[in-house]
């Protein structure tokens, strides 16, 4: 008959809650996996079957009951450290939503707006065209695997431990989290300055004929040059993009390490 002790129970038990815990972390905030259209079972399934092949491969575990005050901390712990990696890839899909919503607004389609399941709000459509594009691009690159390479490498670059999180991680997020506004302008600033010299053009023609009808033609010229200038800009996205998920992995590992 097999017998444990209550010690070595603790030790099994904690061998693979905390583990499961930082996968979970990233699993439910990481693009593709932390879609919302995608079960919560399927997931849970996922994180599981991760937990299984990470967590023989785990460094040594603190000694202590993973019910226990420490042992609570210790599991909050790795729910944040899961979560900040998620997120650091999030913030590239947030910057190319942000550049969409900036580039259908100069093209006068505030008002085609779409549910996002994502976001579980609406956003407008050129916005969720270059969502897509991005996740295209996050699969055809591999960097939903890259980004469990890394998460699996965490385990012996940050090891799970009873120390408290560096504060230097929350300054890393607060500061990487202005790349959704750095990298959302300059991708859709060929869209929206070429949409600014049409209004330009527009507002003189406007003066110098005030007969027209800027209203009547301003919408189709400037809706269209909109359309032009997505066509010309989408089949360059790749270079930035993938500069983009680089960085995002190099802030992961960052994160990942003490």
């Amino acid at each position: 008959m097999i017998s444990f002790t209550s010690a070595e129970l603790n030790t099994l038990i904690a061998g693979f809650l905390w583990p499961l815990t930082r996968i979970l972390g990233l699993l439910s905030i990481a693009p593709l996996f932390g879609n919302k259209t995608v079960p919560v079972l399927v997931k849970i399934g996922l994180g599981v079957m991760l937990a299984l092949i990470i967590s023989p491969t785990v460094p040594a575990l603190p000694a202590m009951d993973p019910m226990s005050l420490s042992g609570l901390l210790i599991l909050v712990q790795q729910l944040l450290i899961g979560v900040a990696m998620g997120f650091v890839m999030r913030v590239v899909f947030a910057a190319m939503e942000l550049a969409g919503e900036m580039a259908g607004l100069s093209m006068g389609l505030g008002f085609a707006t779409f549910f996002d399941p994502q976001t579980q709000g609406r956003s407008i459509a050129i916005s969720q065209f270059l969502s897509l594009v991005t996740i295209l691009m996050y699969l055809a690159l591999n960097v939903h695997l890259a980004l469990l390479a890394t998460l699996a490498e965490s385990f012996t670059t940050m090891p799970i431990s009873a120390l408290p999180m560096n504060g230097r991680v929350f300054e890393q997020m607060a500061l990487w989290g202005g790349k959704i506004f750095s990298a959302g302008v300059q991708m859709a600033l060929p869209i929206v300055a070429a949409l600014l010299i049409i209004n330009v053009g527009l507002g003189v023609l406007a003066r110098s004929a005030p007969q027209l009808n800027l209203f009547g033609i301003g919408f189709p010229v400037t809706l269209t040059a909109g359309f032009v200038m997505l066509a010309v800009v989408v089949p360059y996205l790749g270079t930035p993009l993938a500069r983009l998920f680089q960085e995002g992995l190099d802030m992961v590992q960052m994160i990942a390490t003490p």
